[in-house]
């Protein structure tokens, strides 16, 4: 297909729709990159839904990670393997669900020579967040290495089954950590989560209990959270003394019902994590920790390919809770 030929999904007042590429949807930069391939994500999904939280205009092409070679720049070299994750891309500004995409150099990461295009696409943002979230969390415990991991407790990683939580579980796991993965749907996905390195596999409902005490009986040693409100509240009040939680997503709520009792009386550290606006530096630590930690077998495992098309009905799954894993987008 030629690049006349293409096609590029955008959402406009009517929804989504395929629609033939045209010069404008390519957005404006000093590099430009032909997009081979792309990810369906939690924002996307919402991207597609016509969320305006999201959307800051219509018409807007969604795709918050967009992976290529690039075609020409004044700095990254021809042919170049590159990916974009966030900066704004797919919200207030085209993204990377169109074949070609503008976009300035310094905003752009190299993808580790370890990586082709599908893997990149399939890490994308939420491999990337996973990353920035492990990276934090092992930043934030250095200083407590003289407690033995037994005396920490376990790693619990909230909404496991998603992307950035299916590939947290194996970056912790891979390092060396005790993973405890938190899902809705146990017996559906128990022995997948586990397949990637989960020692224990927990219900949800656990965390569930709204209004529950803000000091909980201790369990976790860290949390990688993708969740936000109840969960995230109840995840804090079960950390164990100097334990670090790490926050990145709102799939639960955007509101936490907690209090400073963890804070002041176990010293729990809570960590945010940006991934749309991370500065380079953490961005080629986070790829970087890619590199060295993640089983490409088993992202396989969790991945699937899909059209433009197919991309909308991810996003619905997404949205209905139903999805899981990672899915690319092939352009």
């Amino acid at each position: 297909m030629t690049h006349s030929e293409a096609q590029t999904l955008i959402v406009t007042e009517a929804g989504p729709e395929i629609v033939d590429t045209a010069p404008e949807h390519a957005g404006e930069g000093d590099t430009l990159i032909e997009v081979s391939h792309s990810s369906v994500n939690y924002k996307d999904a919402m991207a597609l839904d016509g969320n305006r939280a999201v959307l800051r205009s219509l018409p807007t092409v969604p795709g918050i990670d967009a992976v290529g070679t690039v075609l020409s720049s004044p700095t990254l070299d021809e042919g170049t393997l590159v990916t974009v994750n966030g900066f704004g891309i797919g919200e207030h500004r085209h993204g990377g669900f169109t074949p070609r995409m503008r976009i300035d150099a310094p905003l752009i990461t190299r993808v580790p020579s370890r990586f082709d295009a599908p893997t990149a696409a399939a890490i994308g943002t939420a491999g990337y967040t996973a990353a920035l979230s492990v990276a934090a969390l092992e930043r934030a415990l250095h200083p407590l290495d003289a407690l033995e991991a037994d005396e920490r407790g376990p790693v619990l990683v909230t909404g496991a089954t998603g992307g950035v939580g299916s590939i947290a579980v194996q970056l912790l796991a891979s390092r060396g950590f005790t993973v405890h993965a938190l899902t809705g749907r146990v017996a559906e996905h128990g022995e997948w989560l586990r397949s990637l390195g989960a020692a224990e596999v927990v219900d949800r409902a656990e965390l569930s209990e709204e209004g529950a005490k803000p000091l909980q009986k201790q369990r976790y040693g860290a949390v990688v959270d993708a969740l936000g409100g109840v969960p995230l509240a109840n995840a804090l009040a079960q950390v164990t003394w100097g334990g670090v939680v790490t926050a990145c997503g709102r799939a639960a709520d955007i509101d936490l019902p907690t209090s400073v009792l963890p804070f002041i009386l176990r010293g729990v550290q809570l960590i945010g994590v940006n991934s749309v606006d991370a500065p380079v530096a953490l961005r080629e630590e986070a790829w970087e920790l890619l590199a060295q930690s993640l089983d490409t077998d088993k992202l396989r495992s969790s991945v699937r390919t899909v059209s433009l098309e197919g991309a909308i009905d991810v996003g619905r799954e997404l949205l209905a809770g139903t999805g899981h894993g990672r899915a690319v987008v092939e352009l």
